[in-house]
């Protein structure tokens, strides 16, 4: 694995409110049981609640009520899991409003060739940057092509992040280079340019059934949710949702290829390659984004 080592490793600097917005997301993730209101978050945290609303609704684009509207999941489990309602049905059950003037994520994408990724990566470059986002720091990964990678983390777990994502194609030569990946970072979480005028072209470096499954969560739309049974059925392998599972795991290329909208058999948000806590951000962003 070849890694340019010219520039520091995190590229960009984080918000320091972050740390903020995370402590609070974990609360609310953690005690969405007994709802707790926006002045117990504050005083929790140690925060004016007028404070805490503001840095809140600047990260996550939505009101610490909303989010909690938002991940109180449990109540619509049935909905998504017996009756088949996407995400954005459930959402009314949690007290959201209806979809607004924001557009859903459009991406084109190819695959690269099997060969590729059976050399491992051998042959391609791969620019790389760090770059602050609405869930804490994201890894931007792009070819010649498009963007290829797209991972998180916090604060100081840039290494783990950028070795993970390394491993997945040893060979391939990595340069470290911030004004290839930060227009691709800033389109990703902009919602105003979610639009098929200005697609994200997007490159799969996978086996042929890992870019089946990824093609297929390109389809699941902004507010919809899929079990990895129903993904299954989709791309022909219905005895195969434990493969589906594995292969959503592998996603390379996290939030834009919307491996967040996929569920357990029982609605259950499952696992997450960059956590739980994440995942629940993911789909609260979202669905706020849909007032």
């Amino acid at each position: 694995m070849n890694i340019d080592q010219t520039r520091t490793l995190a590229g960009a600097k984080t918000d320091p409110d972050y740390e903020i917005v995370r402590q609070a997301l974990e609360l609310i993730v953690t005690r969405y049981r007994s709802q707790p209101s926006l002045e117990e978050i504050a005083a929790e945290l140690g925060r004016p609640p007028t404070q805490l609303q503001k840095i809140f609704t600047r990260w996550s684009g939505l009101s610490p009520k909303s989010f909690l509207q938002a991940v109180t999941l449990d109540r619509a489990k049935q909905l998504l899991a017996q009756e088949g309602l996407p995400l954005l049905d459930a959402s009314y059950e949690l007290g959201l409003s209806g979809p607004g003037r924001l557009h859903d994520l459009f991406v084109t994408h190819e695959a690269v060739s099997p060969g590729i990724w059976k050399a491992r990566g051998e042959g391609l470059v791969i620019r790389y940057g760090f770059h602050a986002c609405p869930f804490g720091i994201t890894l931007v990964m792009a070819t010649d092509r498009g963007l290829a990678g797209m991972a998180f983390c916090d604060p100081g777990g840039e290494r783990e992040a950028l070795d993970d994502m390394c491993a997945r194609w040893p060979r391939a030569r990595y340069v470290n280079d911030l004004s290839a990946t930060a227009p691709l970072a800033e389109q990703s979480f902009d919602p105003d340019r979610w639009n098929a005028s200005e697609p994200i072209r997007v490159v799969l470096i996978g086996t042929d059934f890992q870019i089946r499954v990824w093609e297929a969560l390109l389809e699941i739309p902004l507010g919809a949710a899929m079990t990895y049974s129903s993904i299954a059925r989709k791309i022909g392998r219905p005895s195969a949702p434990r493969a589906v599972g594995a292969a959503v795991g592998r996603n390379p290329i996290s939030f834009v290829v919307p491996c967040h909208r996929a569920l357990g058999s029982t609605g259950a948000l499952t696992g997450y390659h960059w956590g739980v806590t994440r995942k629940r951000a993911m789909l609260g962003w979202e669905a706020g984004h849909l007032i």
